[in-house]
C-alpha cells in the first residue's frame, strides 16, 4: 500500500517525508486555506519536497472551467494530479483529462456506483471519503470493499485512494481490502507508529541499559 499525506502544511510534509514512508501528497481548498498562503506558492513548494503524486483541486463547477484549471495545474509540475469533484461536469472533465494525458484524482466519492462512473471516465485515482461517510451513519470501509471488488471484476486501472482517514483501523482495513493508497494527516501516520508494548519495551531496555557498566 502507498501512503500519501493529506495536508498543505509543508512542515508536516517534511516530517512525514523524513520517516521514509510518504509516496505522495493530497491537498484540497480547505487544507490550503488553513496555511494562509498562495495556492500556487504552496503547491510548488510541496512539489519541490515530494517526488510522488501531488493532488491539487480545481474549484470550477463546469467542465470547461475545470479543464482550464487542469491544464494550468498540470503545466506547473509533471507530478501534479488534478483533483476533480465527482459530479456530472467533473466526469466530463475527467474524460477530457484522460484523453489529454492529465492525471486525475476524482474526489468526494461516497458510493461504489460513483466510483464505477469515475473509473469508466478514466480517472487515475478515486477518493472514497470513509470518515465523512461514517459521520453520516454510513459504512465507509464497506464502500471501499465494494469499490475494490467492482474494479477487480472489470479490470479497471483506476487506483483506490482511501481518503478522510480518521484512525489506524481505517488504514488496516483498507490495506486488507487491497486499496492502493491511504491518504492520512500526520497525526494518523504518527499513530501508526505507536503500540503500548513498543513503548513499554523501549522503556525497559533503557532502564536496563542504565545498569550496564560504562
Amino acid at each position: 500500500m502507498k501512503f500519501f499525506i493529506d495536508t498543505a502544511d509543508i512542515n508536516d510534509i517534511k516530517e512525514a517525508t523524513a520517516m521514509g514512508i510518504i509516496d505522495g501528497v493530497t491537498t484540497n481548498p480547505s487544507l490550503v486555506a488553513k496555511v494562509g498562503r498562495s495556492f500556487r506558492e504552496v503547491l510548488l513548494e510541496i512539489c519541490d519536497v515530494v517526488d510522488g503524486p501531488v493532488s491539487a483541486e480545481v474549484v470550477s463547477e463546469t467542465a470547461e472551467g475545470m479543464m482550464k484549471e487542469a491544464r494550468e495545474l498540470a503545466a506547473l509540475r509533471d507530478n501534479i494530479v488534478v483533483k476533480i469533484p465527482l459530479i456530472a461536469e467533473g466526469l466530463k472533465a475527467t474524460r477530457m483529462c484522460s484523453e489529454e494525458g492529465i492525471k486525475t484524482n476524482v474526489t468526494l466519492c461516497f458510493s461504489a456506483t460513483q466510483a464505477l462512473l469515475a473509473a469508466k471516465a478514466g480517472a487515475t485515482y478515486i477518493s472514497p471519503f470513509v470518515g465523512r461517510l461514517d459521520d453520516q451513519s454510513g459504512d465507509g470501509m464497506a464502500m471501499v470493499a465494494d469499490i475494490c471488488d467492482i474494479y477487480e471484476n472489470y479490470g479497471f486501472t483506476t487506483e483506490v485512494l482511501v481518503a478522510s482517514v480518521r484512525h489506524p483501523m481505517h488504514v488496516l482495513e483498507a490495506a486488507k481490502m487491497g486499496a492502493h493508497v491511504a491518504t492520512c494527516p500526520l497525526s494518523v501516520l504518527l499513530q501508526l507508529t505507536k503500540h503500548p508494548l513498543t513503548e513499554s519495551g523501549l522503556a525497559k531496555f533503557l532502564k536496563d541499559w542504565e545498569k550496564v557498566p560504562k
